[in-house]
C-alpha cells in the first residue's frame, strides 16, 4: 500500500501562483511514477503532469506546459507542482496519483494505482 498526502492549493488571482505538494509513504519504489490529475465541476478528470521517480523526467499536459513545473524531492518522498501564470480554467480539484514506472508516462487515470484525497485550487479572474 502507498499513502499519498497532499498539501497546498487554495485561491489565487489570474496570473498568480500556487504550489502543491504530495508526500508518499508506505511501499514506495524508486521505479514509480507520481503525478497530478485535476477535475473541474461537470468535467472529466484530466491529466496535468507526472514525473518518473528514478530519473526525475517530467511530462506535462499541453494545457499547462510552460506554466507548471513538477519536481521531486527524493529525501522527502515528495513531489511539488509549482503553478505559475494561473488561469481561471485551472480551477479544479487536484489529486495526486502514484503508479508503476512506465516507459511512456500514462496520461489516463488507469495507469495509477493510488490516489490522494484531492485539494481545491480556485483561480479568479
Amino acid at each position: 500500500q502507498v499513502q499519498l498526502v497532499e498539501s497546498g492549493g487554495g485561491a489565487a488571482q489570474a496570473g498568480g501562483s500556487l504550489r502543491l505538494s504530495c508526500a508518499a509513504s508506505g511501499r514506495t519504489s524508486v521505479y514509480s511514477v507520481m503525478g497530478w490529475f485535476r477535475q473541474a465541476p461537470l468535467s472529466e478528470r484530466e491529466f496535468v503532469a507526472a514525473i518518473r521517480w528514478n530519473d526525475g523526467s517530467a511530462y506535462y499536459a499541453d494545457s499547462v506546459k510552460g506554466r507548471f513545473t513538477l519536481t521531486r524531492a527524493n529525501a522527502k518522498n515528495t513531489i511539488d507542482l509549482q503553478m505559475d501564470s494561473l488561469k481561471p480554467e485551472d480551477t479544479a480539484v487536484y489529486t495526486c496519483a502514484y503508479g508503476p514506472w512506465a516507459s511512456r508516462i500514462h496520461t489516463e487515470s488507469t495507469g495509477y494505482d493510488y490516489w490522494g484525497q484531492g485539494t481545491q485550487v480556485t483561480v479568479s479572474s
